[in-house]
């Protein structure tokens, strides 16, 4: 049984304007997906997409309650971890930086153990009016195409780490 996101209320895929679920099976342990995802200043070493990170409130790396920072295509994102259970499930919720239409996002990860290394799922949704013109209506199926992309590229670096420690 593959495991996924638990929604807070308000960011719902049901009542949700934008939505996206990308997964994906990974030849390595859970803990070496983990320690990928909870490192976020150096996502960039995998996904050079995600090359402006910054953790703010002091932890190395990503924990309940963290804050963070990041520019995702180009627009400043607010951040915070609201859901953290080491090994298994991931999850922060988002504000776009300067918006004042009050947009905000739910993105979670959960990985799941499987006899070859885990399944990886991410899922996120968006409301407000930023995130519905610029995601729903200039850049339709963008959010579903960066997540691949980002599962494709968490992958090959677990992988790589967990041959790297087989070896």
């Amino acid at each position: 049984m593959i495991n996924r996101v638990i929604w807070p209320a308000r960011f719902d895929p049901r009542i949700s304007a934008i939505y996206a679920l990308n997964d994906i099976d990974v030849k390595a342990p859970p803990e070496v997906v983990w320690k990928l995802l909870v490192e976020a200043e150096n996502w960039a070493r995998y996904f050079p997409a995600e090359d402006q990170v910054k953790i703010l409130s002091g932890e190395p790396e990503l924990t309940l309650g963290t804050r963070y920072q990041r520019v995702t295509v180009g627009y400043p994102m607010s951040l915070t971890v609201t859901e953290c259970v080491p090994g298994q499930r991931l999850a922060w919720s988002s504000t776009v930086d300067g918006d004042e239409t009050s947009s905000s996002a739910y993105h979670g990860w959960v990985i799941t153990p499987t006899k070859d290394g885990c399944h990886v799922l991410t899922e996120e949704t968006q409301q407000g009016d930023f995130f519905l013109e610029v995601i729903g209506r200039q850049h339709p199926g963008a959010l579903y195409r960066y997540h691949q992309e980002w599962v494709e590229c968490l992958a090959r670096a677990a992988e790589a780490e967990a041959a790297r420690h087989a070896g």
